[in-house]
């Protein structure tokens, strides 16, 4: 058996994996590629330099900063000869499903017929309600993810980057027209880009997650940590966002025109009052 190089979907994942008795080299792939500015050619200049002012821009993330916990990681991807498989572990969710298909587009570069490449996506298990995250699991259990790793033909990864560079295009008629179920192997992107889809403007201006906000707000969440909590309840039971507090709060401080803050409670103003009432 040779050397094998496992890339995880984030920090949560490698807590557990660390425990799990797996071989092999890991790395770690912290990005958000769901929002932000994005590039087709994953790990150009053009695409760092997009992403450098997203991080520092939106979350008050230092360039060096992202470039240690991001950029140093994926450059461990250049040269993969040491390897004989890639094991990809993603879960079912939208900020995951963006991540997958632009890894997949970065891997394609540096292609290589020696090396297996496999992917471990978390969702559907039977006698389960819920879609499950790789958070859901043990580090046991995490050998039996291993054993039941789909392998990804060098055709599967070109769809994953066809569907990158539509993802990149965001243009909302070319993202419904296209077939995202065309690879079996890719069970859950159709439905990551359906949840997508709602995040495109409605007739009042604003997307699924900005209206839920004010509904929210209106509701009586008045404090930024209910709501936040409430966007993530609702995102566990109706949809498939994945996404975190954090990505949630630059929504909720882009909605200033639409509520008003005293002492730290959250109340809609007019404009945001008539809003919930066209709905």
């Amino acid at each position: 058996m040779g050397n094998t190089l496992h890339i995880l979907n984030g920090d949560s994942t490698k807590q557990i994996f660390s425990h799990a008795n797996l071989e092999g080299d890991i790395i770690v792939f912290r990005e958000m590629l769901c929002e932000g500015s994005i590039h087709k050619n994953v790990g150009s200049d053009a695409f760092w330099k997009n992403r450098y002012a997203f991080f520092e821009k939106e979350l008050g993330i230092a360039k060096l900063e992202y470039f240690d916990k991001t950029i140093k990681e994926l450059t461990k991807l250049e040269d993969l000869s040491i390897y004989n498989e890639v094991i990809l572990w993603f879960e079912f969710d939208l900020f995951c499903q963006v991540n997958l298909i632009a890894l997949c587009s970065y891997l394609l570069k540096r292609y290589r017929k020696d090396i297996r490449y496999s992917l471990v996506c978390t969702g559907q298990e039977k006698g389960s309600k819920h879609l499950r995250t790789l958070s859901d699991y043990s580090p046991k259990d995490y050998q039996l993810l291993f054993e039941n790793r789909i392998k990804l033909s060098r055709l599967d990864i070109l769809f994953a980057e066809e569907c990158w560079y539509k993802y990149v295009e965001n243009n909302y008629e070319e993202l419904q027209l296209f077939n995202f179920n065309r690879s079996a192997k890719f069970r859950y992107l159709h439905k990551a880009i359906d949840q997508h889809l709602k995040r495109f403007p409605d007739k009042n201006g604003l997307n699924q997650i900005q209206t839920k906000i004010l509904e929210l707000i209106e509701m009586g969440y008045s404090k930024k940590n209910e709501i936040l909590k409430g966007l993530l309840n609702w995102q566990k039971k109706e949809t498939v966002y994945g996404f975190g507090d954090l990505q949630y709060a630059i929504y909720l401080d882009k909605l200033k025109d639409y509520y008003n803050i005293d002492q730290n409670r959250y109340k809609l103003n007019k404009k945001g009052k008539l809003i919930i009432e066209n709905l």
